[in-house]
């Protein structure tokens, strides 16, 4: 099939699982379009079935916000014509679903029909979506979508709360390339970071607010005072100043590493013991999910689609936002010695092989094929 994907192109969960499902696909013989205002950051390698297409927005000193959403609407116009292609899928709903279905009525007029599919990811649903300035939007986007998909089954519920949504939601789970995160640790990395064989704890988020940066520290701090350990930050955000001012407030700048955002996450994952996810809401936990596949048992918070991959006691452990006490013992118990710690890996493996790329991809094969054939019958070729 000839596939558009419209994403962000950034290192947020959306946009890692969109490029990421795009590249598998392309593996799969099918064609892919990526259509964003950047190249996607996962986006790397030549494949001479994937392109890449620019969403360019003119600025206008009558515009004092350039109006993205027009431009994208206009690129897939152009990419849907010139490119033949069969179906759309957009990741994340803002502002992709609302200009995804002003593409496809516009295209509409000129004979030309293109089904669309939105998955929802998370905040578009749990936090932005519920902005009344742009609620309304939301709501009509997806209903006008000829199919949504949701990442996990949380997500679902939370989207059918939130909006009244006249359709159903199916829900195809974020996934995992198990063999690529499936790698030894380099000793000499390992080495640089523990340099007296310390454990090593790992955080890696876009540093909002809702990841709540300040507990990872303030967990690290209990759990180092007990286990030597340091602990590598990865990524970068508004909540990053905070986080270093908080390190050296609390003298923990020898013990703590901030690396900004990293292209090849499984090599960081390869060395960690443990990875720290203490966030206020998690629609899924593609991150989590990555640390698993890489061997590294997972502290999280209850909340979201977390319990949908963390297994309490088996790969890693649930505690209560804002809990840093309770996480911390839980961080100690797995890492308090080594045959403990073996055991959580393993098990952290196994799930994640429950989320594999192998498994997942298919399903959304599936739903395209029914989709283009279902919305052929009925609009391409009206009875």
């Amino acid at each position: 099939m000839n596939i558009g994907i419209v994403c962000y192109p950034t290192f947020g969960g959306s946009g890692v699982l969109a490029t990421e499902l795009g590249m598998a696909l392309a593996d799969k013989n099918h064609t892919v379009h990526f259509i964003t205002y950047r190249q996607p950051v996962r986006l790397n390698g030549f494949r001479a079935n994937i392109f890449y297409h620019e969403v360019r927005v003119p600025t206008y000193p009558l515009f004092e916000y350039p109006p993205y959403e027009s431009a994208l609407a206009s690129t897939l116009v152009d990419v849907v014509k010139n490119n033949k292609i069969d179906l759309l899928h957009v990741h994340y709903a803002i502002p992709h679903a609302s200009a995804a279905y002003m593409a496809k009525q516009i295209l509409e007029k000129e004979g030309r029909y293109v089904p669309v599919i939105t998955t929802l990811h998370g905040t578009d649903i749990t936090l932005v979506g519920r902005d009344k300035t742009y609620a309304p939007v939301v709501a009509f986007s997806i209903n006008q979508s000829d199919a949504i998909t949701a990442v996990s089954e949380n997500l679902r519920e939370e989207t059918y709360k939130t909006f009244s949504i006249e359709k159903d939601i199916q829900v195809i789970y974020n996934f995992v390339d198990v063999k690529r995160f499936n790698r030894k640790p380099i000793d000499a990395f390992r080495k640089v970071i523990a340099p007296d064989n310390e454990r090593i704890v790992l955080h890696a988020s876009n540093f909002r607010k809702i990841k709540r940066v300040q507990d990872v520290i303030y967990i690290f701090k209990k759990l180092n005072e007990t286990i030597p350990s340091k602990l590598l930050f990865v990524g970068d955000g508004p909540e990053r100043s905070m986080a270093e001012e908080l390190c050296r407030e609390l003298s923990l700048c020898d013990e703590i590493r901030f690396v900004g955002k990293q292209q090849d996450m499984e090599e960081i994952f390869a060395i960690a013991d443990l990875f720290l996810l203490p966030s206020e809401y998690e629609s899924f936990g593609l991150s989590a999910l990555e640390a698993m596949a890489g061997g590294a048992p997972v502290v999280a918070t209850n909340v979201g689609g977390l319990p949908e991959i963390v297994k309490p006691g088996e790969n890693g452990y649930m505690g209560k936002v804002g809990d840093v006490d309770q996480m911390a013992g839980y961080a100690i118990e797995i890492l308090k010695d080594e045959t403990t710690l073996m055991k959580f890996r393993e098990n952290a493996k196994k799930q994640a092989q429950s989320f594999d790329i192998s498994r997942i991809v298919p399903q959304y094969e599936k739903l395209y094929e029914q989709l283009y054939k279902n919305y052929c019958k009925s609009v391409c070729n009206p009875a």
